[in-house]
């Protein structure tokens, strides 16, 4: 099976109290409709934390900081075996515009099961939820 090396930023209003944190809603593909943290591909040469920051300035045109890996997400879907590197992040400048996404929420803890996850994110969310201050 085909292994994709992707990563996936949890962008956060603050990575010391994490009290919401930045999901989109896939605007394409099978999964269109589906919640995910925004991301991508790596590309060869790059490492995660420069393909992360590169993919966020690409989708949303926002510059972010990297900071702690919260988890590597191995996951099997039918057609191909993902590989996810999941990094805590917060914005530096821009206003998380929607270049591929069909829509993005700022999700408190108490709201991380309103939306419906991508299942290798889905995977992540009570990690995260364990990491959330609540408000």
């Amino acid at each position: 099976m085909k292994t994709i090396r992707v990563v996936a930023a949890v962008i956060c209003d603050s990575v010391k109290e994490k009290r919401k944190i930045f999901a989109t809603a896939r605007g394409y593909g099978e999964f269109k409709g589906q919640w995910e943290f925004p991301g991508g591909k790596i590309e060869e040469g790059e490492t995660p934390e420069q393909a992360l920051k590169r993919e966020i300035e690409e989708e949303l045109d926002t510059k972010i900081e990297v900071y702690d890996l919260i988890d590597t997400i191995e996951y099997d879907y039918p057609n191909f075996h993902l590989s996810m590197d999941c990094f805590w992040c917060e914005t530096i400048t821009g206003k998380l515009v929607l270049k591929e996404a069909e829509a993005a929420e700022w999700l408190r803890k108490d709201e991380l099961d309103s939306v419906q996850w991508l299942p290798a994110d889905l995977t992540l969310i009570e990690k995260i939820r364990r990491s959330m201050s609540a408000l």
